[in-house]
């Protein structure tokens, strides 16, 4: 299937999704990830009225974003090592995956070095699993007065990555549980946080039920990634 039959398709089931959750589909962000992609299926997705583009690691988006020519808005969504965080700076326009109080003081001094500001979204592990990266939920509330006083970040929600599972219906108590975890953070905060990042390939439209403002597909558009031989 062609990547327009593959976006009419997403659309549609977003639009489904947000018709059973009484939600308008525009407050629905598909943000199209291009991990493994070459430059022209970003130009492709792009010409095809895709905005944001997603990527995992820094390397990546470095060789490739000179290469791509369309107009599109990238947003860092893998692990940021603190290596790493002056060139993502430059990179990006969002980092969605700040998972410690050390990385987000990183990003923080990078920006303040390049005279920019920075939205983010902090990424949390609601199950607890050893081989994902984000905040434990109260770790998260611990130092959210800290992350939020830094002045070159602009928190604008919570993002995650479910376990993987076959079984789509176990994944809705973790998005419920990320939603009812973004009230408890607006609490102390005194402010509304405007997104949830959550819900991919296989999830997106549970996740939409359960209030996501941003899905991370990328399989179910590109199709499965180019293999490079070793």
């Amino acid at each position: 299937m062609s990547l327009d039959k593959n976006l009419e398709s997403i659309q549609q089931r977003i639009r489904e999704a947000c018709e059973r959750s009484a939600r308008e589909p525009s407050g629905v962000l598909l943000l199209a990830v291009s991990k493994g992609q070459p430059p022209e299926a970003v130009n492709e997705a792009a010409r095809l009225g895709i905005r944001f583009i997603g990527e995992n690691k820094v390397q990546e988006a470095r060789s490739k974003i000179p290469l791509c020519t369309a107009s599109v808005r990238w947003h860092m969504i893998g692990h940021l090592q603190t290596n790493k965080v002056r060139e993502a700076v430059q990179l990006f326009e969002m980092i969605q995956s700040v998972d410690s109080l050390p990385l987000a003081e990183e990003i923080n001094k990078r920006c303040d070095q390049a005279a920019r500001r920075m939205p983010i979204l902090l990424e949390i592990n609601l199950a607890g699993e050893a081989s994902k990266f984000g905040y434990r939920s109260e770790q998260l509330l611990a130092d959210l007065a800290s992350i939020n006083a830094l002045p070159r970040l602009e928190i604008h929600g919570l993002m995650t990555i479910p376990p993987y599972t076959t079984d789509a219906q176990r994944l809705r108590p973790i998005f419920r549980q990320l939603r009812e975890l973004k009230q408890r953070c607006e609490d102390v905060l005194g402010a509304p946080l405007p997104h949830l990042s959550m819900g991919m390939s296989g999830d997106f439209e549970l996740a939409i039920e359960e209030g996501a403002t941003i899905v991370r597909i990328g399989t179910a558009l590109f199709g499965e990634r180019k293999r490079t031989a070793a």
